[in-house]
């Protein structure tokens, strides 16, 4: 892709980001999913890997998206209105070791439901705390990604809390691995909701995605 190529998609993600985001409902279980409208892409993580913070620093909101300092608060599927153009999916974050297993149960039957025949998900974005990398908890999610065949992407989050030698070290051992998962996106991006990092090259990757007609 050119520079200008570049450069219009990420005033794409610009403008689209500017417009309205509303939060529209949260699915604790599966018959609340709503039916496939909109486009929707999806943010899935470890418990605090700050996928909150990172969708309020998406939209440019604070209280978007709730932040905890307390694992495993995201109990539900959250949908957010991109304006008329796409749904935004907080999922529930997993690996939680403190949380009871029948909520584990629960939210995992969640997500796979979800998952399954969602013909409108374009892809769910793998949210890894850069400072720590991949997980087995992650790499489970993963292959229950390419056995669903849903797309994925990997986004690093908290960036900004490592040098950026080791940041470029972790983007391209993460993108090694992703390499040889079926459903992956080759592509790494590396983001910080408090520095900004990453942010617009997200909000452009979204955009394009958004521009996708979902299915009737």
């Amino acid at each position: 892709m050119s520079a200008d190529e570049t450069a219009a998609l990420i005033e794409k993600g610009r403008v689209l980001f500017a417009g309205p985001c509303d939060y529209v409902v949260s699915a604790a279980k599966a018959g609340q999913i709503p039916e496939p409208r909109l486009v929707e892409v999806a943010f899935a993580g470890r418990s605090n890997v700050g996928k909150s913070s990172l969708i309020n620093a998406l939209t440019g909101r604070k209280t978007l998206a709730r932040i905890s300092n307390t694992p495993g608060r995201t109990r539900a599927l959250n949908f957010f209105a991109l304006g008329k153009s796409a749904f935004l999916v907080d999922m529930p974050g997993y690996g939680y070791a403190r949380a009871p297993k029948t909520e584990v149960k629960a939210w995992t039957a969640l997500i796979e439901r979800y998952l399954a025949g969602r013909s409108n998900l374009r892809r769910v974005f793998l949210l890894i705390d850069a400072r720590h990398g991949l997980k087995p908890s992650d790499r489970e999610v993963m292959s229950l990604m390419d056995r669903a065949a849903v797309a994925y992407q990997a986004v690093l989050t908290k960036a900004d809390a490592i040098p950026a030698a080791a940041r470029r070290q972790a983007a391209e051992e993460l993108a090694a691995e992703l390499a040889k998962r079926p459903a992956a996106h080759p592509r790494v991006i590396a983001t910080s909701a408090r520095s900004g990092l990453g942010i617009a090259e997200l909000r452009a990757e979204i955009a394009e995605l958004a521009e996708t007609a979902a299915p009737h």
